[in-house]
């Protein structure tokens, strides 16, 4: 916890007394940071909407570029992103764009105006697969963006992206957008729009106060003083502390966002680590012996779906006042302290209950006809997968393609962790077979996870591939209610039309997505029931309702699959997506009673969510230290998915059930 202390000592006489209040005012004022200059490196974008604006270039006409964001989206089904930072931090501005595009998952149907205002740069990153040729992104950029950007006008150049790309769409001229100048450089003296009127004010009346306190504190010892001299003699025995000793400076704030990571991550390991071993404890003697256990996990799950949704709401606001930000980053700590503080309080009571070292051999038996049975679901898993590659395109398997692989690398690390145990058993080495046990267990958990996702998306693909023919027809039915409706824009229409002809040329073509177009089919459709009014049915809209939610069930899952049987290598933001993808498919279930716009809002949010999530995951997977490489020798290899998957700590000694002051606890025995 970070805090401000202050200690008092005997007085100075004379005219230190008249020193002290001006020295305590140059002390607050250091302790008033200065606000840093900052280079905006690839950041995370606003998960709250389109637009990430760091500098308060838009000011008030945020709500326009809203409204302009929105039509596009309406009408074309392409998510223009707008980001207005600082600078591009050294890079090229279409670096900058590309990477912040990646850091954030965004796909095909995505499109990113990165904005540096101190530079007055700008950039535009859109998938080679986006629908735009190169001249037509670049007739946008010269006709509806540069011209803007070169008054100034910061919110002109979004809206003229946004309408330039409707107007190339549709094959119409780009118009250059009206034109408003604004401020050359705002943010230009690094602080957030209103962070000077809000603290100068606030400093200058906290100074005003401590100076008071410090100076009828100073006359009330000096009083007691001059009474005590009065009574007795004394004799002084120590030189003045000083005012370097007056307070403890705050930890540097960038410090404590990496202890709140770091929080974050352990916690989440911690968390899932334990509910693994709870599984097989639970198969081992039943849910009303581990029911202490379970309300444990329960419990620390809370704390850090707590602690993730606040995070998430530093991430959504990543310039909100300091004091804000420590006072939530404190809080974020605290309850990661919480749930470790809980499941370490029931270790010793689980470790008693399932006596791993005097259960070790029907522990070994069961695991060992748990990896006999993995071995053929794998096989059925690829195969699965491999039957699939004829008709599916490579987007719709990549995300499982080496699910099979690094099961099958689990699987040896488990047998090789059994037969050790087995080993150790015979040589009545109780302790080295508890270590073997519980690493082979948790490999084992993991390639089962691992084969289950993949079997998974098998399931999806094949399920959403029948299901595109009854979605087809409900934005067909939906296309004409719009038409009959009367009422009805003309070119969303037109849009929604062509999106329709769009996908069964897709369909028709060979190799295809089914989940993408299910998706674009969905927002299709959404957009023409909303053009109908009340001539959209009720049927379809509950139909649509049930595909959403399926879709975005399988985004979460896929994505908590990815990030358990990799946490050794995930950081704290792909965590935190998917911690806030779970809680919007919460809503979205509450809500399906309800219906209507409320659940396919929240299964859209999940759905993102999920996706930037894994798109994060990957990215720290990639940058992992001990990258997984399918051409390393077999017994390397299963050690390093091992690492990968979080399944040994420091030391290659198992993680158990406990939070972080227990978890390792093997290494003691």
């Amino acid at each position: 916890m970070t805090r401000l202390s202050r200690r008092y000592g005997p007085g100075a006489p004379g005219r230190a007394r008249v020193r002290a209040p001006l020295a305590l005012l140059a002390l607050c004022a250091l302790l008033v940071p200065a606000p840093p200059s900052r280079a905006d490196t690839p950041l995370d974008l606003d998960t709250g909407g389109r637009i990430t604006d760091t500098v308060g270039a838009l000011g008030q006409r945020r709500a326009q570029v809203t409204s302009a964001l929105n039509r596009l989206h309406a009408a074309h089904h392409i998510q223009l992103y707008v980001t207005y930072v600082r600078d591009f931090s050294g890079r090229s501005g279409h670096d900058w764009a590309n990477a912040t595009a990646d850091r954030n998952g965004l796909g095909p149907h995505d499109v990113l105006l990165a904005i540096a205002t101190h530079e007055q740069q700008y950039a535009v990153s859109a998938a080679t697969d986006s629908g735009f040729r190169q001249d037509q992104l670049r007739t946008v950029a010269g006709t509806a963006i540069a011209p803007a950007l070169a008054q100034h006008d910061w919110a002109g150049a979004a809206i003229g992206a946004a309408e330039g790309y409707g107007a190339v769409l549709q094959g119409k001229p780009v118009q250059l957008p009206a034109i408003s100048p604004g401020s050359s450089d705002p943010g230009g003296d690094g602080l957030v729009p209103g962070h000077r009127r809000v603290w100068l004010p606030v400093t200058v009346a906290v100074l005003a106060l401590l100076t008071g306190l410090y100076l009828c504190f100073c006359s009330r010892r000096a009083a007691g003083r001059r009474a005590a001299r009065r009574e007795r003699p004394t004799v002084a025995t120590s030189t003045p502390p000083g005012l370097a000793r007056m307070a403890q400076p705050l930890t540097p704030l960038p410090a404590l966002e990496a202890e709140a990571a770091r929080n974050l991550v352990e916690t989440d390991d911690a968390v899932r680590t334990s509910a693994e071993e709870l599984l097989f404890t639970t198969a081992q003697l039943g849910k009303s012996a581990t029911r202490p256990f379970a309300e444990a996990v329960s419990y620390a799950k809370s704390e850090l779906a707590h602690a993730f949704r606040l995070r998430q709401g530093l991430d959504d606001a990543p310039y909100e006042d300091e004091e804000i930000r420590r006072r939530t980053l404190d809080e974020i700590c605290s309850h990661c302290t919480s749930a470790n503080r809980r499941l370490d309080a029931e270790s010793a009571a689980f470790d008693r209950l399932r006596a791993l070292k005097v259960n070790a051999t029907g522990i070994l038996e069961h695991a060992e006809g748990t990896a006999r049975a993995l071995g053929p679901r794998v096989d059925t898993a690829e195969a699965a997968l491999a039957a699939l590659a004829d008709c599916c395109a490579g987007t719709a398997l990549s995300p499982v393609a080496r699910h099979p692989a690094e099961a099958r690398d689990r699987l040896a690390f488990a047998t090789a962790g059994l037969a050790e145990a087995r080993r150790a058993l015979a040589e009545g080495d109780t302790d080295g077979a508890a270590i073997s046990l519980r690493a082979a267990e948790a490999a084992l958990a993991q390639a089962r996870t691992l084969t289950t996702s993949a079997l998974r998306r098998a399931r999806e693909l094949t399920g959403t591939a029948a299901r595109l023919p009854v979605a087809l027809a409900d934005a067909e039915a939906s296309l004409l209610a719009a038409r009959t409706a009367g009422t009805a824009d003309a070119e969303r229409v037109a849009a929604a039309e062509a999106a329709l002809v769009a996908a069964h040329r897709e369909i028709a073509g060979g190799r295809y997505d089914p989940r993408a177009v299910l998706r674009r089919l969905q927002e299709t459709a959404a957009v023409l029931d909303a053009e109908a009014g009340d001539h959209a049915d009720e049927g379809r809209a509950r139909r649509r309702v049930e595909r959403a939610l399926d879709a975005a069930r399988g985004e979460v899952a896929a994505a908590r699959d990815f990030i358990s049987t990799h946490r050794g290598a995930i950081g704290c933001r792909a965590r935190t997506r998917l911690a806030e993808a779970e809680r919007h498919l919460t809503v979205a279930r509450a809500l399906v009673p309800v219906g209507g716009r409320a659940v396919l809002h929240a299964t859209g949010d999940a759905d993102s969510l999920a996706r930037q999530a894994r798109a994060l995951a990957e990215h720290d997977v990639a940058d992992y230290a001990t990258p997984y490489d399918p051409h390393t020798p077999h017994p390397a290899r299963a050690l390093c998915g091992a690492l990968l998957g979080g399944i040994i700590l420091t030391g290659l000694l198992p993680a158990t059930f406990g939070g972080g002051a227990t978890r390792g606890r093997l290494a003691a025995d």
